[in-house]
């Protein structure tokens, strides 16, 4: 009879583990990439969330994906807060960590929600557990009776906190046109910016726009918002003679939305992601801080 110490029971426990996690993984990656806007930061939890369940005594857990989500959620919280504070001193405008989306478009989601780049911009304002709260709601459809032992509420306290969360969207989040109409408008904007014609970038954008770019201070990018048609397409207008010299576009999903990646001489130096309402362009949103390419840049 083998002993309790027996190394194949080890392995195979391990094993075990790994496949149970492995099963998980993509659950994991997408509320904590949800919940902090950072395919690295969300990395670096599912590595912390691993360690954490090879040491665990497993002999305890009964439903493993419940477990592994509720420490990849209070692990992203715990994140989130001291992630805020980093934020508030990023030099020029924050934008959320962009991902292709290609391969799995819910990133292990029930549905999409909460995964494009304008909605998660807008999860920024809310607290860390309401932001929580409304992705495991809205994005994984946990019941409310989960979500509160998730993060530690009362099922009264979390269907407040997402309420709250849906109210809040709802003041500021705009219609998505259809995936074609948004493709139509990127390609037509990127043409128009190549060109620098300032007449058809009118065009294209709604009253309200805003041009953000996210160089955090490492590379050049404006440090302020670009806002109004007429001066986000002076702005492109003014650097399109250089800014596209020896640039090859490329097609890609970016947050389940049509996107283009920007290269030069093999390197991948910028994002771009468009918004598009009813009435046209409402932003642009440039992700060209190095540290945040590193997903995309294959």
């Amino acid at each position: 009879m083998p002993s309790k110490n027996d190394p194949a029971d080890d392995s195979r426990s391990l094993q075990e583990a790994a496949e149970a996690f492995r099963d998980a993984r993509g659950c994991m990656f997408g509320i904590a990439y949800r919940i902090l806007g950072s395919a690295s930061d969300a990395e670096d939890i599912i590595q912390e969330a691993w360690i954490r369940w090879q040491t665990y005594d497993r002999s305890k857990v009964e439903n493993p994906q419940a477990f592994l989500a509720t420490t990849v959620t209070r692990l992203a919280i715990n994140v989130l807060q001291s992630a805020r504070v980093r934020r508030e001193t990023y030099v020029g405008p924050w934008l959320p960590e962009p991902v292709d989306t290609t391969s799995d478009p819910a990133l292990g989601a029930v549905n999409g929600e909460a995964l494009e780049v304008a909605v998660l911009m807008l999860l920024e304002k809310l607290t860390p557990t309401e932001r929580a709260a409304y992705v495991l709601r809205e994005a994984f459809d946990y019941p409310y009776e989960q979500i509160a032992e998730i993060i530690d509420q009362t099922q009264a306290n979390t269907r407040q906190l997402v309420s709250r969360a849906r109210k809040h969207l709802a003041a500021e989040k705009r219609s998505s046109v259809e995936s074609a109409e948004h493709q139509r408008f990127l390609t037509a904007f990127v043409a128009a910016a190549q060109d620098g014609n300032v007449a058809v970038l009118e065009q294209l954008f709604a009253a309200d726009v805003v041009s953000y770019s996210d160089g955090g201070g490492v590379v050049r990018a404006s440090k302020f918002p670009v806002v109004g048609p007429h001066r986000v397409a002076r702005y492109y207008h003014a650097f399109a003679d250089r800014f596209w010299i020896g640039v090859t576009v490329d097609p890609m999903e970016v947050n389940g939305r049509p996107g283009v990646r920007l290269s030069r001489d093999g390197t991948v130096f910028a994002v771009l992601t468009v918004s598009v309402t009813a009435e046209g362009i409402d932003r642009l949103l440039w992700m060209m801080n190095p540290s945040k390419l590193t997903a995309v840049a294959g």
